[in-house]
């Protein structure tokens, strides 16, 4: 299944660092939004008692 590439990936403003994307100065209020929601949406809710956020019913 092909993976549907965001499109602030496409624009001219942004910087594909490994590690580091960010936007280019001047960038598009739109564009640093969008990234900035991709990018919040990639962290870990890691609760305690979860394994990466699925509840495990311990005996």
């Amino acid at each position: 299944m092909p993976r549907i590439r965001p499109e602030f990936t496409k624009s001219t403003y942004f910087v594909d660092e490994p590690g580091n994307w960010h936007l280019k100065p001047g960038a598009p209020k739109d564009l640093q939004v969008e990234l900035e929601n991709y990018l919040n949406s990639l962290v870990d809710d890691d609760e305690p008692g979860t394994i990466n956020g699925i509840h495990i019913n311990y005996p």
